[in-house]
């Protein structure tokens, strides 16, 4: 009787090779980085503290419409002599959530089709690029305020409108770099010992496009901080008397010769909250490029 073909031979061991520790590590080496993070957080703390500190809450009327100089407040009244401060407070956890939310669930959606169609190819890649190709045409914004304008500006339909816009953009660069990853040894072994594919794609690809999975992150928090704004300014985000720094903006402009601080205030924070998630992106950005270049060497 022969030996087994394959008797005395040790079963393969897929060792996987994320690198989304390391990258944070190199990315945290950068200045822009920390800057990035320090601004960051200062406002994140501002939108999580604030509605516990605030002096009022937010529908409170404490001055005239516009009235500056009022005893009890430090900026003043709004369009509707609610407290500015007050309303600058509570308005920052909304545009996180939202971001957030639309960023992360745009962002998972576009790495399981990138990941699909990087590992499967064939039809099933044309067919998941195609479709993306037509969400691509319509551009992000007009495409919320096309739906908003239909539908109604309704929390869960700008998360979703959002993250739909964000899911075909993802999907390409998580796509090129499952392209990458498929050819490396690693990978060829798990196919050699029988692993399920949808076992390859989570165990072995997915940890392996870690770094511009993180990229894209960024930048579709970033892109989401904006669109959320905007939504906000132009009356398709949250509506009154909800405090929101977009819908600020929108409420107040008009007594800016009077009142700067109701616009300011919410302009600012959006300001430096997306220079912050740009700056925290680019290291990330910095870091990526940096460690594929040690790889390739």
């Amino acid at each position: 009787m022969s030996a087994p073909v394959n008797a005395g031979v040790e079963p393969v061991t897929v060792v996987p090779r994320g690198r989304g520790a390391g990258l944070f590590r190199t990315a945290w080496g950068f200045g822009r980085t920390k800057v990035g993070a320090a601004l960051t957080g200062l406002i994140v703390l501002i939108a999580v503290v604030g509605p516990f500190v605030a002096p009022y809450t937010p529908t409170e009327f404490v001055a005239r419409p516009f009235e500056t100089g009022v005893d009890g407040t430090l900026f003043g009244g709004d369009n509707r002599g609610r407290d500015v401060l007050t309303r600058f407070l509570w308005g920052g956890w909304t545009l996180l959530l939202l971001a957030g939310a639309s960023a992360a669930i745009g962002v998972a959606a576009g790495t399981v089709v990138g990941v699909v169609a990087g590992y499967r190819r064939g039809w099933l890649d044309d067919v998941l690029m195609r479709v993306g190709d037509v969400l691509l045409a319509f551009p992000q914004l007009i495409a919320a305020l096309l739906v908003m304008s239909i539908v109604g500006p309704k929390v869960w339909l700008i998360v979703a409108v959002i993250a739909v816009s964000h899911m075909p953009r993802v999907a390409r660069v998580i796509r090129e770099a499952t392209r990458k990853v498929v050819e490396q040894d690693y990978v060829k072994a798990a196919e050699a010992v029988g692993l399920p594919r949808w076992r390859i794609m989570a165990v072995e690809i997915l940890p392996n496009v870690t770094s511009p999975l993180l990229v894209e992150l960024g930048l579709r928090l970033t892109y989401s901080i904006g669109v959320v704004a905007v939504l906000g300014f132009l009356g398709m985000g949250l509506q009154p008397p909800t405090a929101d720094w977009g819908l600020m903006i929108n409420e107040n402009r008009q007594g800016m010769a009077v009142q700067p601080w109701a616009v300011a205030l919410p302009v600012a924070a959006i300001a430096v909250l997306t220079i912050g998630a740009n700056l925290i992106t680019d290291g990330l950005s910095r870091a990526a490029i940096g460690i594929d270049r040690g790889v390739e060497k």
